[in-house]
């Protein structure tokens, strides 16, 4: 399974060179950040944009092959990713970026894989009585109400229910209280903030794994396998949870890899609404700014999200499915 995995990985690492060597050239072609400097006021000279531009590895009069060489030596050596049109550091803004981005969606992403697959299994083996009934309808819902709009709902209820309450229960926009202690105040006080935020994404997220998970499961329940453990003795339940469970998460297992992607997506429109500085609205923002460094960084972040997710992946597949580890 270990040799699978590595091999897996090094197609992701091709992969993820692949996407953004292309994804680099793409926007060298396509944004002119001399533009934007050229918006200002005062407004400067062509040659003073040219030298500024130029002095932060953005010279618009070299080639796109020339600075993809000399971005890609700079990444290699120094994992230096460049400067924005702005001036500041790529890393430096990346970085505080990167973790607001990953804390808000990894509780998220586990919270949605685990109730998804927990009410698949639960509805399948109620089906069509009134829980399976409401618990499948609303999944449905999710796909039709998009997902700022969902979003934005579960903000006007936290507010809603500050209001009538007449307390701050619920934090609906922000990462931090300013003027908090540092230490377990400080803690406590970011954990409050991820609350309303990780419901709004959860409640969206889990219905695609409840659907699938149900789906799959419902597949094996008249399998044979299946039938020849209830004629072992086990009831209905048993032979589902120790038999036809394991075969139906394979499919959804696959499906990781395209979830977790998803959902970082999705976040963008989370961290606007709940005015959370991450990843997401910073990549938007720089495109708007023409920055070619930073959209860039953005672009290899998602690849890396997505190879993440597929490699989670393979691993739940490789340990639900012996053929796999045969293979």
């Amino acid at each position: 399974m270990i040799k699978y995995l590595f091999k897996r990985l090094a197609t992701y690492v091709v992969m993820i060179f692949l996407t953004t060597t292309a994804g680099y050239f793409l926007a060298v072609s396509t944004m002119k950040p001399a533009l934007i400097e050229q918006e200002k006021i005062p407004r400067p000279t062509p040659e003073q944009v040219a030298h500024s531009l130029a002095l932060k590895g953005l010279d618009p009069a070299m080639s796109p092959w020339d600075r993809y060489i000399q971005w890609l030596t700079g990444i290699v050596t120094r994992w230096d990713w460049g400067m924005s049109p702005a001036g500041g550091s790529v890393n430096a803004a990346f970085g505080d970026r990167v973790w607001v981005s990953t804390r808000l969606f990894i509780a998220a992403i586990f919270l949605t894989l685990v109730i998804g697959v927990a009410l698949g299994v639960f509805t399948a083996a109620r089906q069509y009585k009134t829980s399976d009934r409401v618990i499948t309808s609303y999944s449905y819902l999710t796909y039709i109400v998009p997902a700022p709009i969902a979003y934005f709902l579960v903000q006007l209820a936290a507010i809603w229910i500050n209001d009538a309450t007449g307390q701050q229960i619920f934090f609906v926009t922000g990462i931090s209280t300013p003027g908090v202690e540092p230490g377990w105040p400080a803690f406590v006080d970011l954990v409050a903030h991820y609350v309303v935020p990780t419901f709004a994404i959860t409640l969206v997220g889990w219905g695609g794994y409840q659907i699938a998970q149900r789906q799959y499961l419902l597949d094996n329940v008249n399998a044979d396998f299946v039938r020849t453990a209830r004629a072992k003795g086990l009831t209905r339940n048993q032979a589902i949870r120790r038999h036809a469970l394991r075969v139906s998460f394979i499919p959804v297992a696959q499906t990781i890899a395209f979830t977790v992607p998803a959902i970082f997506a999705g976040g963008f429109f989370a961290e606007a609404i709940f005015a959370w500085p991450g990843v997401g609205f910073w990549s938007i923002d720089a495109i708007g700014k023409q920055d070619v460094n930073a959209a860039t960084a953005t672009l290899a972040y998602g690849s890396v999200i997505f190879a993440v997710g597929a490699i989670l992946a393979d691993l739940a597949t490789t340990l639900v499915d012996p053929r796999v580890r045969v293979s």
